[in-house]
């Protein structure tokens, strides 16, 4: 088991990207069956940067660029992953949800909006990555947070039960 706890934030310089880089690495080379993103606030924010061209060979159709959040996932879902997402039902989160809809393979794509979600989660086949930072511009690099990155089969396993249970088999 690997367990990090990250306090980001502006003043100190510490970021969750190179977590996040490293999350989306692993699932490009061999994709989660299973994939949940719970989070309130969502925005495209790049999710993984190839302006170097440092993963190419991870891409269908490679550019040096910023990778959005939304074409990673569909990737990910092109490659096998269900992918459920849980958000709230505003307008900030609309550009997200649009793309990733037009971009990912419905049949493989979960979407649940509720008023009252407030957990912010993601999660893979053996890690998961939470805390008090929402998937946005200012949760990524604005906000003092607090996350935590698990490399835990048997923690992620529950987590994904947990959400099942509270979410899809409700849906």
């Amino acid at each position: 088991m690997v367990e990090r706890t990250l306090r980001t934030s502006p003043v100190t310089g510490i970021r969750v990207d190179p977590i996040l880089t490293a999350i989306m690495v692993s699932e490009l080379l061999a994709p989660s069956p299973e994939l949940w993103l719970v989070s309130p606030w969502i925005s495209d924010v790049t999710a993984l940067d190839n302006s170097r061209g440092d993963f190419d060979a991870l891409f269908p159709d490679p550019a040096a660029r910023g990778y959005p959040l939304s074409d990673v996932l569909a990737v990910l879902v092109a490659g096998g992953s269900q992918l459920t997402v849980i958000t709230r039902p505003a307008e900030h989160n609309r550009a997200f949800l649009d793309r990733l809809t037009r971009l990912a393979d419905s049949a493989q794509l979960i979407v649940i909006e509720h008023p009252d979600v407030h957990e912010k989660t993601m999660c893979g086949k053996s890690w998961l990555l939470t805390g008090s930072m929402n998937f946005t511009l200012r949760g990524m690099q604005v906000n003092d947070e607090a996350v935590s990155y698990r490399v835990n089969d048997a923690a992620a396993a529950e987590a994904r039960m947990d959400f099942a249970h509270r979410w899809r088999d409700r849906a």
